[in-house]
């Protein structure tokens, strides 16, 4: 099983049932395949670096998880089929990233 960690923005005009669901499809499409959510994280509207689609902001949601390599392919190929989705990327994590991820975590966790 590989470690992989993925950040997706979703259109800034999008309601929170829209983003809600939205989420949820991507999630739903991964466990369906087989993969092991380590960690789901909102991480809210942020402004962009530079334009996208005309838009300045978006949602940022970050997804961590555990499968094989072969969900990636078409888990991807959905990203690009959803218009409400302007960008998103994939890592696989090796295992420093997998300690670093683990340690923010906490953090996040005493915070809260």
């Amino acid at each position: 099983m590989n470690h992989y960690e993925t950040v997706f923005i979703l259109n800034p005009v999008l309601s929170d049932d829209q983003i809600a669901e939205t989420v949820k499809k991507f999630e739903d499409f991964l466990i369906k395949n087989g993969a092991k959510m380590v960690s789901k994280e909102n991480w809210g509207l942020k402004k962009l670096a530079y334009a996208i689609q005309h838009k300045k902001s978006g949602f940022y949601h970050l997804f961590e998880f555990t499968n094989t390599g072969e969900v990636i392919t078409p888990y991807e190929q959905e990203f690009k089929r959803d218009e409400r989705v302007m960008r998103f990327l994939t890592v696989k994590l090796d295992k420093h990233a997998i300690e670093w991820a683990e340690k923010r975590r906490t953090r996040l966790k005493a915070k809260a």
